[in-house]
């Protein structure tokens, strides 16, 4: 079947099962009285209809934030009420054989999944809106001369600055990171949604960071979604350096280390001539006898970067899950989800993420600044 075929009916699937499973988990099933099915059901078709709407005026040229801000929320909720409906329904199987009357064990549910559910959003709201907390990991690099021991690396990821406006937060931020004192300070993509005319306001606190020996960023897939160069070129302006495809070499004592970055592979088909991951391109005339840290957005895009010459890849992307079973989807699909893992001879460092994308919730997966403090096996 050909994706033209696919895509339409995964578009019309999907919806009705977000609203389909609770809908029948909290209303249809609960032999509650006429009223409360009836504005149940009524309830469940408004949000069936609003939700692709406020979507596509939210996010779709021109581009609508209020309505963004709804259909974001939205999804966010329903998708904590669809899990925790399919864990209901598993938990009515065990009230059935442990004998529960039918009545009382739909209803209890009911109730059960709504609490669970109620708790869930105040909570993941406030972990996705406050500023992340720092994850401090140690890094032996191979090859790090001794000049680089204890080396200070912040990485921020997927800030995904947005229809909420979120400048305060960004203004907190700045003041956490220049807080940890960093050497070098990265920004692994993923930096707004939006046009810099419409996220500027928010973005530009980035301008504020401090650090020693230099501040690079690199584009994520949701750059090629608006302005890519647009926002290569702001962030150059606002002090940081561009990794499109290139790298640097810094120098400290009588030893030196290569950072280096390519672009997200979104890029590749984006129309922008020169966009697209090119590790050949990024590490040319770099002395190959060097360290080398490589920022690629992509946790996955190790499996093309790994070997002898990238002693670790710093990435971001997953959001560690942001919500609640999306995690074991991003683990399949990206290889990694947070933290340190290897990959033959690279180590890969996927940062959790600093804020969030769309929904502004994060269930069971916290925010992170992250602090990697780089270790020279010669020290």
């Amino acid at each position: 079947m050909s994706r033209r075929v696919v895509f339409p009916i995964v578009l019309v699937l999907a919806p009705l099962l977000l609203f389909g499973v609770p809908w029948w988990v909290l209303v249809l099933s609960g032999d509650w009285p006429a009223p409360v099915t009836v504005a149940g059901s009524a309830l469940a078709a408004v949000l069936l209809i609003a939700l692709p709407v406020t979507m596509r005026f939210g996010h779709f040229r021109p581009g609508n934030d209020a309505a963004a801000r709804i259909g974001d929320t939205m999804l966010g909720l329903v998708w904590i009420l669809f899990s925790w409906s399919v864990l209901g329904l598993l938990v009515r199987v065990v009230l059935m054989l442990a004998g529960v009357p039918g009545t009382v064990r739909c209803r209890s549910v009911a109730i059960g999944v709504l609490a669970v559910v109620a708790v869930l959003a105040v909570t993941g709201y406030r972990a996705a809106m406050r500023v992340p907390r720092v994850r401090t990991t140690e890094v032996t690099l191979p090859r790090l001369g001794a000049g680089f021991d204890g080396l200070r690396v912040v990485v921020l990821a997927d800030t995904h600055f947005g229809p909420i406006d979120r400048k305060s937060w960004g203004t907190k931020l700045v003041a956490a990171v220049n807080a940890l004192n960093p050497d070098v300070v990265c920004h692994v993509g993923d930096l707004a949604d939006g046009s810099v005319a419409q996220r500027r306001a928010q973005v530009d606190s980035l301008g504020e960071v401090r650090a020693k020996l230099g501040k690079y960023y690199i584009t994520g897939n949701h750059e090629y979604f608006s302005e890519a160069q647009h926002w290569l070129d702001h962030m150059a302006g606002l002090g940081w350096t561009p990794l499109h495809n290139r790298h640097q070499t810094l120098t400290r004592a009588a030893d030196r280390l290569v950072i280096a970055g390519i672009d997200d592979p979104t890029g590749t088909g984006s129309g922008l001539a020169g966009h697209g991951p090119d590790l050949t391109t990024a590490l040319a005339g770099a002395d190959v006898a060097l360290p080398v840290i490589l920022l690629a957005h992509q946790p996955k895009q190790v499996l093309a970067t790994s070997g002898p010459r990238v002693g670790l890849q710093l990435s971001g992307h997953t959001h560690g899950g942001q919500i609640w079973p999306f995690h074991y989807l991003v683990r399949l699909e990206q290889r990694a989800l947070r933290g340190l893992t290897t990959h033959g001879d690279t180590q890969l460092y996927t940062s959790g993420g600093s804020g969030f994308w769309g929904p502004p919730f994060r269930v069971f997966a916290p925010s992170e600044l992250t602090l990697l403090v780089l270790r020279s096996p010669t020290r």
